[in-house]
């Protein structure tokens, strides 16, 4: 699509220095070159290269390690070698050889099944062996493909219904036959919106919830969830029509795929788990904070795992926790209540509601302060409150706290208040912004940025059809521009934020958007072939002065879907290093204007075969 003038000029996309006496036919000669029809690109095996962009407008300032700024919108250097001088169709001569690990090869996760960890470990009384022990150097096998893997049935139709051959785990289906969480149906698995506590369906259980607390408005006050030990993440898949986004985690356990049906539905999910170590969010990030017989003990350890959702969870947003201690009076629960009694009192929690539905089902709703007023009161100033933050802590492999997470305040010291309501939300200056004082023009020439290049470049250049694509998932997520720039396409985006990069998960989360803490050194917490499409912008300027973009492509390569797309924008120099990868892996691979790379993974894996020809 062409680039308009006023843009131009709007954005500083060239230094307009002329004369006024040359305005007019300067802007005539551009208006005459931009009419011409833009390039078209097609996701062949061969390069298509064709002449370079603008350079994007003023770039979102980051910071990395150093101190030293790096952007995720950097245009291309004048320094680096032209695309045309560059031959993009080199492949490296690797032989690659699929994961040695049996019938656990095709949903391997290198982080979370490192098994010579795992049986070293001295405990696992805190779910320690849920937790991710990577194994070094990070291995550089391949994930097989399932037996008769098809490309995954498309949203909406997979909220409902996906194939059995692409996640061929029937375990859930008998474990879970009485609560109607998953049946096998034909070549199908479908999901008729059961659970454990969702007796009359998971729609009746949301509406229930919100006749319980009226001041529950999904796709209002409330529009990001953090749902505890999801199951099949029906909840979260249903609140989707009420404009609400939740982030539904469980670990990787005997409750056989269940995070892997969730993505292969089409819902986001991740494997995590609250045993030793924070969770992968930042402070204060979720509206409402969901656990439905999530079998995790809050009292344990001291109370730790509560204090972790303290951490999480926003001033004054809610806690939902539906569970038997809640509605029966047994004597193992009725001790489980008055403990959780206990322990919510001393956060200064409040009971705002608790009922017990037509079926006998119970929940009780939390609501946590929004003030110090209560903390202070306290006889016992047991959990302590934090101590305060001299610099952001990015929860990556940090510990469990014991003790209250202090509330946010403003760069005037203010307390904040409860976020503009979805969808301003998305747009409007969020409260962690930092305090320079060009910081929010900075933020909205960011968001404009986004919308021109996703709109310009993205959907229209590069000509990917959104049909196919689903789960999307951004590695180097920024303010979550690209994000917000999708936000009207049938999609979710996982905004990631790397460890090395400035910490701007926050902004994200106030945005009405959802994301994680990452170090792509490491392996992502998914099953392999769980996302349509991979977003890298700038991601490699940091990432590979520690670790090989070999390795980085080999996990690209584990969790995108055959049939999938990764979109790059990067230097030459990282591009003519990747590509040559990406093409040993067999992907279909088109450059675009001399800075974006898009990548088309096929349904290639190694055989025999393969390797008898390579020695």
């Amino acid at each position: 699509m062409p680039i308009s003038v006023q843009n131009m000029f709007k954005e500083r996309k060239f230094p307009f220095l002329f004369a006024f006496s040359f305005l007019l036919i300067s802007v005539t000669i551009l208006l005459f070159s931009y009419s011409a029809s833009s390039p078209s690109l097609l996701l062949s095996t061969n390069f298509q290269v064709s002449d370079p962009l603008p350079p994007p407008p003023r770039p979102l300032p980051t910071r990395s390690p150093n101190n030293v700024p790096v952007s995720s919108t950097k245009p291309v250097s004048k320094t680096t070698a032209a695309a045309s001088d560059v031959d993009l169709n080199v492949s490296l001569d690797i032989k690659w050889e699929n994961c040695q690990l049996g019938p656990l090869a095709v949903d391997y996760i290198p982080c979370l099944d490192n098994w010579k960890a795992i049986k070293e470990l001295k405990s696992r009384r805190r779910m320690e062996h849920r937790e991710r022990h990577c194994p070094k150097p990070s291995p550089r096998c391949l994930a097989p493909l399932p037996i008769g893997y098809k490309v995954p049935v498309h949203w909406p139709k997979s909220r409902d219904m996906i194939w059995y051959s692409n996640v061929p785990h029937p375990k859930l289906v008998e474990y879970k036959k009485e609560q109607n969480w998953v049946r096998k149906s034909g070549d199908y698995f479908v999901f008729p919106g059961g659970g454990t506590q969702f007796k009359n369906g998971v729609q009746s259980y949301i509406d229930f919830i919100h006749k319980t607390l009226r001041a529950i408005k999904w796709g209002k006050n409330i529009r990001v969830i953090l749902d505890v030990g999801c199951g099949v993440a029906s909840f979260g898949g249903y609140l989707l029509d009420k404009d609400v986004i939740t982030m539904s985690f469980a670990p990787k356990d005997e409750h056989e795929s269940q995070i892997q049906f969730a993505l292969e539905r089409g819902i986001p999910a991740i494997l995590s788990v609250i045993g030793t170590q924070k969770l992968t969010f930042p402070d204060n990030a979720y509206d409402l904070i969901h656990c439905a017989r999530c079998r995790v003990h809050w009292d344990g350890d001291g109370g730790k795992p509560l204090l972790e959702l303290n951490r999480v969870l926003k001033p004054g947003g809610y806690f939902i926790w539906s569970a038997t201690p809640v509605y029966r009076d047994d004597e193992r629960d009725s001790k489980v209540w008055k403990s959780m009694v206990a322990l919510t009192t001393s956060l200064c929690w409040k009971i705002v509601a608790k009922t017990v539905d037509s079926t006998g089902v119970g929940l009780v709703i939390y609501q946590k302060p929004s003030s110090y007023s209560c903390y202070k009161q306290r006889k016992e100033k047991l959990p302590p409150l934090c101590e305060q933050k001299t610099n952001q802590n990015v929860s990556w492999y940090e510990p469990l706290s014991y003790c209250i997470s202090r509330l946010p305040v403003d760069r005037m010291g203010n307390l904040l208040r409860w976020s503009t309501p979805w969808p301003q939300r998305l747009s409007s200056k969020p409260p962690s912004l930092p305090s320079e004082p060009d910081a929010e023009d900075i933020f909205i020439e960011d968001t404009k940025h986004w919308a021109a290049l996703v709109s310009e470049v993205y959907l229209d250049g590069l000509a990917i059809s959104l049909g196919r694509i689903r789960n999307v998932m951004d590695m180097n997520a920024g303010y979550g521009g690209f994000a917000a720039a999708l936000i009207d396409q049938p999609l979710w985006v996982m905004n990631v934020v790397p460890i090395d990069a400035q910490d701007t998960l926050s902004i994200i989360f106030e945005r009405g958007l959802i994301g994680v803490y990452h170090d792509w050194c490491e392996s992502f917490n998914t099953y392999p072939r769980t996302y349509d499409l991979l977003h890298a912008s700038f991601l490699f300027k940091n990432l590979k002065e520690r670790c090989e973009i070999i390795d980085v492509a080999v996990e690209m390569d584990r969790i995108l879907r055959p049939g999938g797309y990764l979109l790059v924008q990067d230097t030459m120099e990282n591009i003519k290093k990747l590509n040559p990868v990406l093409r040993s892996l067999h992907w279909s691979t088109t450059l675009y204007q001399g800075q974006f790379l898009v990548g088309e993974k096929g349904f290639w894996r190694p055989s025999e075969n393969d390797n008898r020809k390579e020695t």
